[in-house]
């Protein structure tokens, strides 16, 4: 690959759609995106709140991964390998989060995953990538698990998201109100067969959809029809997760931060940890058992600030005799809330009973309130 072509910025396949639609477009993890259209990102993230949203995540890596030998015997021992997950019972269908992780601990990518074994000719597990890691996470897990056939799906991905969603859905296929969160299933949609899960990154009820290419604009189109959908970008798409406390990767995750940090703790398998029936033997296993008996050095927490400044990523984070203690990894002012709303990594030594934070924001130094995740409460159909 040349310079040029590793730096280039790529079409989404509705990209015309998104044109007409008003959006203004910018660059994001190699391609170019929506991130608003003209009723702008506060419109955007209150209509999704209150009825349907419809987000065009095609950046993200769709993967399909199967055994060579066709075996679920095979398929399950290489990504239990390679992921700190354990297979067993793992019902056709049912949707999971994991992170692939270096030797060290750190979190390289978090992925959602679909292991489909109903039907004997399509034993497979379907994986969906951030966009930047896409290439990065395919050279790792062929390098991991080189007994299974790792192929990446030409397909576009939408995501319905909003209390509205199901309803509209089902409009299309009935199926789609069958399914509960972190469920797949496949619809018929505007003619199309499409593969969805019940899942998202909003903190409402929703779905990923993944629509062949040559159908992806007619069943966006069909969608938007409904009134209760708008298009939403990819601004009201960050500010909606951060709402929900969802950890991004770049911001939240990255090679130098352990799941345990996170709060991703619920990601390792409880048969992966020590004492379990399967302990270790995934990347990072020392050091991601270790953060679970002693504890992590630090941990990613929730904050808020009632002081009127906005409060971005990278922003310190300081105790009352300013010193710094953390970093928030992802701020905003929180369209649902009105006020500031911050993940940040913060030393677990500082956060003792009573403790006070304030951030640094140039000259001023806003005060800091510690609070529980979500900010605003998730919404999923359980």
């Amino acid at each position: 690959m040349t310079d040029a072509s590793a730096t280039a910025v790529r079409e989404l396949p509705l990209a015309p759609l998104h044109r007409a639609l008003g959006a203004r477009m910018g660059p994001f993890a190699g391609y170019s995106m929506p991130i608003q259209y003209p009723a702008g990102l506060k419109a955007e993230h209150l209509h999704t709140r209150c009825e349907a949203g419809l987000f065009d995540v095609s950046h993200m890596g769709q993967l399909r991964l199967r055994a060579r030998d066709g075996t679920l015997a095979t398929l399950a021992r290489a990504i239990e390998r390679a992921l700190p997950l354990d297979c067993e019972g793992w019902p056709s269908g049912q949707q999971r989060y994991s992170v692939l992780m270096n030797e060290d601990g750190g979190v390289e990518d978090d992925l959602m995953l679909v292991l489909l074994t109903h039907r004997v000719d399509s034993l497979e597990l379907r994986m969906v990538v951030n966009a930047s890691n896409r290439r990065a996470d395919l050279a790792r897990l062929r390098t991991l698990c080189p007994e299974l056939i790792i192929e990446e799906i030409d397909a576009a991905l939408l995501a319905l998201q909003g209390p509205a969603a199901e309803r509209v859905l089902a409009a299309l296929d009935p199926q789609a109100a069958v399914p509960v969160f972190m469920q797949a299933c496949e619809l018929r949609l505007a003619g199309a067969l499409c593969f969805a899960t019940r899942s998202g990154y909003t903190g409402e009820d929703g779905y990923e959809i993944s629509v062949p290419l040559d159908a992806a604009e007619r069943v966006a189109q069909r969608l938007l029809a409904d009134p209760a959908v708008r298009p939403i970008g990819l601004g009201a798409r960050d500010t909606l997760r951060l709402e929900a406390g969802l950890p991004l990767h770049g911001n939240e995750l990255s090679p130098s931060v352990s799941p345990i940090e996170a709060g991703l703790a619920f990601a390792v398998a409880r048969s992966r940890r020590t004492g379990g029936a399967k302990a270790g033997g995934f990347p990072g296993a020392a050091r991601v058992l270790r953060e679970l008996v002693e504890g992590a050095p630090r941990q990613l927490i929730g904050l808020v600030s009632d002081d009127g400044v906005p409060v971005r990523a990278h922003a310190s984070v300081v105790d009352a005799q300013d010193r710094q203690v953390g970093e928030v990894t992802s701020g905003t002012i929180s369209p649902t809330l009105g006020k500031a709303v911050m993940l940040a990594l913060v030393n677990r030594d500082a956060l003792t009973t009573g403790a006070m934070f304030r951030a640094v924001v140039r000259d001023k130094r806003p005060l800091l309130e510690r609070v529980a995740l979500p900010f605003v409460p998730k919404r999923y159909r359980r």
